[in-house]
């Protein structure tokens, strides 16, 4: 379903889930209170750190890419946002997706299984690469980066995933895509495991397309 360009630096992790109904039927439960920068945190999971966010940032950069200003990883973003006080929730996969990556520092993607088409995988978009993000119609230029890409071009990354394969009120099945980086192993793999168990908390089921980093000995 899933394969990985060869890449020096990427390590990622990937899972689908299937929600238990739509997910526009679903609560918010126990998840939307952690879209707070002083929310609780298991003790196994690595907050973000300046020396996680410079490695994401080379990871991205390795193919020509310039993550910053507003093609910042999105990880970042979100911290500027719970500071801001405008990171509210949307529905429970992307808050899950939100919560974790604002937290551990991972950029993460999730995408509408059933938005997508053939194939997929992750690898640098070509020259001239660019998508819609938002429903306004803006694009983003993409060229460089590393992106997950179906049948009909590239879909998400770790900057801004593409309007046409989000999550919306009637998905029941996506894939999370966390945009891991060699070095970071063990934190990848303990935020993975707090996503899918949040997933799991929600009465979702999880399983994994691309296997879980070792964790840290």
């Amino acid at each position: 379903m899933l394969t990985v360009a060869p890449h020096s630096l990427l390590v990622p992790s990937a899972f689908t889930t299937v929600f238990a109904a739509p997910l526009g039927e679903l609560a918010d439960g126990a998840i939307a209170p952690l879209l707070a920068n002083n929310a609780e945190i298991p003790p196994t999971v690595s907050r973000s750190s300046d020396v996680l966010r410079a490695a994401i940032r080379d990871l991205l950069r390795a193919g020509g890419f310039k993550p910053t200003g507003r093609s910042k990883p999105a990880s970042e973003y979100l911290i500027k946002a719970a500071e801001g006080g405008f990171l509210g929730p949307i529905n429970p996969a992307v808050d899950a997706c939100n919560a974790v990556s604002l937290h551990t520092g991972f950029p993460i993607s999730v995408v509408d299984l059933d938005r997508v088409v053939g194939d997929l995988e992750i690898r640098v978009a070509p020259a001239e690469s660019e998508y819609v993000f938002n429903a306004s119609g803006q694009t983003i230029d993409i060229e460089g980066l590393l992106c997950l890409f179906d049948g009909q071009g590239p879909c998400a990354n770790a900057v801004k995933d593409a309007q046409r394969t989000k999550t919306h009120a009637g998905t029941v099945r996506t894939l999370s895509v966390l945009w891991g980086v060699r070095g970071h192993e063990g934190a990848l793999a303990a935020a993975t495991h707090w996503y899918r168990a949040l997933l799991a908390a929600a009465g979702a089921t999880t399983v994994a397309v691309i296997p879980e980093a070792p964790s840290a000995r």
